[in-house]
């Protein structure tokens, strides 16, 4: 018999086999200073567009006091215990309470981590008898929770809406067999093309089918739709999602999610999701700050076209220039290039030290061998003048990829 970690000491997996060449660099980079549109990273000034900021809250001074006030009044600790034990108070409510309204649904429940919520989630609404049918391009989280299905699950291709009629036929099929029911799910906004999910397709496949649809508005949340309300308002359709879900991490700048949905259906999920029931309620600064939060986003439309001034001026400019931004119809902006691991490695240090830009490097197995992309995400932080100066940087970038001076650097580097 083997040591169960015997094989660790060879195998690191598909990422971790880079460790010793990317670590503290490229993986596990530490950006330092106040969260903005330019920190430190190795020493020097650089313009980041790595962080999820959207509306450029996290360093605002109104929301520092929000969670200072609230820190020295409650501490980090309290609430002590989970919700249904210790750990409920009326913050939390109120929370909940206008989180739904913003989002026009009938009621919704905190949790802790967007991830660690969405996992959980997946697994309360679905039994053994049910089917789930996802898009293929879904989340690590809707994958993770998907993998906890006991039931029969289908992917569909990316926004493809013949592919999604296929399977929901397979899985009706089931569910009839079954006596379940099927539960679709969908991204609003997909974070590494940047692409909104096709929810007003989805959801109009309701009326031949019989199943319900899980919204992941992540990135939809704060960033796209009337104030800010998400995808589903974009797109005209928040009726007809069952269940939203977004997370405080990105335009709220902050920790944690909520789901929102019918009364009965939060309900249900407040007595049945167990990384709520058997963990640590959230703490008082993290609820209080995201109280402060979401009147700023409801009250200050100005941070949200800020966004988009940047978002627009950087797509379009890159577009002008002969980059491929893939289907982008959101602020998330992905760069599309050709080049091996080696050759990612090289580009992103000349970037990073040379032309003072830092954006974050996709590479396999996240996507197909043979291809990178270099991800950036505007913020209402963001500069015209960022821009102008990162154009430059990609421009020179491009031609020392096409001189093929990265591949003999990211040789050089690997040895």
């Amino acid at each position: 018999m083997k040591d169960l970690f015997e094989r660790f000491k060879n195998d690191k997996g598909p990422l971790g086999k880079w460790a010793k060449q990317a670590e503290g660099y490229y993986v596990f980079p530490k950006l330092e200073g106040p969260i903005s549109n330019r920190m430190t990273f190795n020493g020097q000034k650089v313009i980041t567009w790595s962080i999820n900021d959207y509306l450029g809250l996290a360093n605002r001074p109104e929301v520092i006091k929000a969670d200072a006030d609230a820190a020295t009044q409650y501490g980090m600790a309290y609430p002590m215990g989970a919700r249904m034990m210790s750990g409920h108070t009326e913050f939390h409510e109120q929370l909940e309470q206008e989180c739904a309204e913003f989002v026009g649904k009938e009621s919704a429940y905190l949790v802790n981590f967007g991830y660690q919520g969405m996992v959980s989630a997946i697994d309360a609404l679905v039994s053994k008898n049910d089917v789930i049918v996802y898009d293929m391009d879904s989340h690590a989280c809707i994958i993770d929770g998907v993998r906890l299905h006991h039931g029969k699950r289908f992917t569909y291709k990316h926004n493809d809406m013949e592919s999604l009629e296929l399977n929901l036929n397979r899985a009706t099929k089931i569910a009839n067999e079954t006596n379940g029911g099927i539960l679709v799910i969908s991204e609003g906004v997909f974070g590494m093309r940047g692409e909104q999910g096709k929810l007003k397709e989805i959801i109009a496949l309701k009326e031949k089918y019989n199943f319900r649809v899980l919204i992941d508005d992540a990135h939809g949340f704060g960033t796209l739709g009337e104030n800010g309300r998400g995808t589903g308002y974009e797109q005209g359709v928040q009726d007809g999602i069952d269940v939203y879900f977004a997370t405080f991490a990105k335009s709220m700048a902050g920790i944690g999610a909520f789901f929102a949905a019918d009364a009965d259906i939060i309900k249900y999920l407040q007595y049945n999701m167990r990384s709520q029931m058997f963990a640590k309620s959230l703490p008082m600064p993290m609820v209080k700050g995201a109280l402060k939060r979401l009147d700023m986003i409801r009250t200050m439309p100005e941070l949200k076209d800020n966004l988009w001034t940047i978002t627009n001026a950087l797509q379009s400019q890159l577009k002008e220039n002969g980059f491929d931004i893939g289907n982008t119809n959101t602020c998330v902006t992905p760069v599309f290039l050709e080049g091996d691991v080696p050759e990612a490695m090289a580009l992103v240090h000349d970037l990073r030290e040379n032309h003072k830009v830092f954006c974050s490097i996709v590479i396999y197995p996240v996507i197909p061998k043979g291809m990178m992309i270099l991800r950036l995400i505007p913020t209402a932080s963001h500069t015209l003048q960022d821009v102008e100066e990162t154009i430059v940087a990609f421009r020179a970038m491009r031609e020392n990829l096409d001189k093929g001076l990265y591949a003999k650097i990211g040789a050089a580097m690997m040895k």
